[in-house]
């Protein structure tokens, strides 16, 4: 996706010559920008050297505005061509305003905007899917590595995968691995693979990421892409998911294969089970044979499963606070020894901290995430505040400031150390304290000092069972 701006001008009497061109990507265009661009082009025009020839050195006035201007959009979508529409004002005031002395210039302004291929350019607006047989889309994102990468990075290899993913969708967690044995199987042959992320981060509540450790955004793309060792440039496209709309991609996975020309010679999924069971169909890796041996790609396209993109800036969704009620109650030990056993039937977790802790006050914030993230599911979390009874009051005025609507118990004791040792005398006592417990109350997890929040946050998604629509979430979390 990109759109290429050219300029050109002259004064009466001297031939119009180009004298500036831009590429803009869709990441920096906006109506505004470009047309300060235009703006500082024709003001360039202006000051060359030849404004001597036509009297500028004899300080009298002289129609200085330039003849013409021309403005040549080349557009690659649909959008592109809304937003080079919304620059005719803000261009024609910003011309105005370049007549110098209020002199009337005899301007003529030509625009001209030009789509490509019609058939491509319906596709690329988001309206279906890209026909097979389309050229590639040109697209320009950064990376999870910092790089931004352009598809033209890729124009020598022979064929050339594109391939949509995202962080939260279990099926497409799944396949993660899978993109990285294609790379590696497909190294020697000269084929490029990238993925792209293009959902909106902003358009996920806490609620969303039930199945997943991180969200969306290119921080979140850069914690999976080490965890799970990419071998693939992994894109960002999420601030506008305009290069997902160019491909047609709607739902993640799903994968596109160009051949060495940069047609689409196959689109839809990676293969036909999640599972890679034994009757798996490998379509997308039986195209990618097919081209790299000069032969028609047995099957075309295919219907891909998974997780619906959310694309653009308006799939972004106001995020509220907890709105339920906050209480913190007086905990003896007969009522810590039961909580160690585990009276809820699920997946425990539990934090003991302080009010007066540094490192408790840095890491609450995260764990109120992560049980929002996950308490939709066979999931609890319990808070145990260390603090002495009487400081009660301050407690839960720190507990309501950060929305705990958590079960929060305090201390029934000033004696801490009685306390932590009826709840287990092995895990220390000195807070922050993490701990998840199975069930049948069985330790799964066990951390003093701050927690490593992915450390945590894997354990509890390692430990949930799967359930219909998510199968295989569990495995692949227990997968190092």
């Amino acid at each position: 996706m990109w759109s290429e701006i050219a300029i050109s001008g002259g004064f009466k009497g001297l031939p119009g010559r180009q004298i500036r061109t831009v590429h803009v990507s869709d990441m920096d265009f906006s109506p505004i920008e470009a047309a300060r661009y235009l703006h500082s082009s024709a003001s360039y025009l202006c000051s060359q050297p030849v404004r001597h020839r036509y009297g500028c050195a004899r300080r009298r006035p002289v129609r200085l505005g330039p003849r013409r201007i021309k403005t040549h959009f080349r557009l690659r979508s649909f959008e592109m061509f809304q937003k080079a529409s919304m620059l005719l004002r803000p261009l024609a005031q910003l011309i105005r305003d370049m007549a110098p002395g209020g002199s009337r210039t005899s301007l003529l302004l030509f625009m001209t905007m030009v789509l490509c291929h019609a058939q491509s350019a319906g596709a690329q607006s988001g309206s279906g899917p890209l026909p097979i047989g389309s050229t590639a889309p040109e697209f320009r994102l950064k990376g999870t590595d910092g790089i931004a990468h352009s598809s033209g990075d890729w124009k020598k290899n022979p064929v050339f995968v594109v391939a949509f993913l995202c962080n939260h969708c279990t099926e497409s967690q799944r396949y993660e691995a899978r993109l990285n044995q294609l790379v590696q199987g497909y190294a020697n042959k000269g084929v490029s693979v990238v993925a792209i992320q293009s959902s909106n981060p902003n358009a996920f509540s806490d609620n969303d990421l039930a199945w997943s450790d991180v969200g969306e955004s290119l921080a979140d793309m850069k914690e999976r892409a080490t965890f799970r060792k990419f071998s693939f440039p992994y894109l960002y496209d999420g601030d506008t998911g305009m290069t997902a709309k160019a491909f047609g991609a709607t739902v993640a996975p799903s994968v596109y294969v160009f051949d060495k020309d940069r047609k689409l010679r196959y689109s839809g999924r990676i293969d036909s089970d999640p599972a890679n069971g034994p009757e798996d169909k490998h379509e997308a890796a039986d195209a990618i044979d097919a081209l790299l041996t000069d032969k028609p790609v047995p099957i075309a396209t295919t219907t891909p499963s998974g997780c619906p993109l959310r694309l653009g800036a308006d799939t972004a969704i106001r995020k509220k606070d907890d709105a339920g009620a906050v209480t913190v109650a007086l905990a003896p030990a007969d009522v810590l020894s039961s909580l160690r056993h585990n009276p809820t039937g699920k997946l425990l977790l539990i934090n003991f901290y302080a009010t007066w802790c540094g490192p408790c006050i840095t890491e609450f914030p995260d764990l109120m995430a992560t049980n929002r993230m996950y308490r939709d599911r066979p999931f609890s979390f319990t808070t145990v505040s260390s603090n002495v009874p009487a400081e009660q009051p301050e407690v839960l005025k720190f507990l309501i400031k950060m929305h705990a609507t958590t079960r929060n118990l305090l201390y029934g004791s000033d004696d801490i150390y009685a306390m932590q040792e009826a709840f287990d005398p092995n895990i220390g006592s000195a807070v922050p304290i993490t701990v998840l417990l199975g069930p049948q109350g069985e330790l799964l997890f066990h951390q003093q000092g701050e927690i490593d929040l992915m450390e945590i946050r894997r354990a509890i998604l390692a430990n949930l069972p799967d359930e219909p629509g998510h199968e295989g979430s569990q495995q692949y979390w227990s997968t190092k």
